[in-house]
């Protein structure tokens, strides 16, 4: 049997357009920039705009388009543009077809998320922004003060990672917690693949 493993590659390409040459310092902008065009879809639309160290968007990318007063987006398709932009941090905008700006739930939800994963990923979501009706105002989770990281520490030494019990399946079909039965190694032996 052939083993076969598809390679991909990714490019930069050279002086890649900007969306604009102004930079993105406040809310006010970002929605003047895109705020239009997202109000005057019929259905909840979220997009992502990929910022450069500078605060010049890199791209735009519309996510998700969803129905009338709900969208479903994953983070790894939000992530995928940023990361292909070489974005430096990242803003979320979204519309509310009906006019009424109040995060729903799930805005809050996938808000809440991006903010954790951006974090680690090292591309920080800089503002999380609702639009609707005649984009004559909008709802900006940081200028609520909503948008507050955690600013999650690593460990650095592996004898502290704390990882989730593992659990087996015997053959009788019992689930059995198998870091009950072991004891405890005091020394942790590293196995190392030769090459072929």
């Amino acid at each position: 049997m052939e083993k076969k493993l598809n390679v991909v590659s990714i490019r930069l390409v050279e002086e890649q357009p900007l969306m604009s040459k102004t930079p993105i310092q406040s809310p006010e902008d970002a929605v003047e920039l895109i705020g239009e065009y997202l109000c005057g879809l019929d259905r909840e639309v979220l997009c992502v705009v990929n910022l450069r160290t500078d605060g010049k968007p890199a791209s735009c990318n519309f996510v998700s388009m969803g129905a009338v007063n709900e969208c479903i987006a994953h983070p790894r398709e939000i992530f995928k543009s940023a990361i292909l932009s070489n974005a430096t941090s990242m803003i979320l905008l979204h519309s509310h077809p009906s006019g009424n700006l109040k995060p729903s739930k799930e805005d809050t939800v996938i808000t809440d998320r991006m903010l954790k994963l951006s974090e680690l990923l090292g591309i920080p979501l800089v503002d999380h922004i609702i639009v609707g009706g005649k984009n004559d105002s909008y709802f900006s989770f940081k200028e609520k003060n909503i948008l507050e990281y955690e600013h999650n520490s690593l460990e650095t030494d592996y004898n502290n990672l704390v990882f989730p019990t593992t659990r087996v399946a015997e053959a009788d079909g019992i689930k059995e917690d198998v870091a009950s039965k072991e004891e405890p190694q005091e020394e942790v032996q590293v196995r190392r693949r030769r090459g072929r």
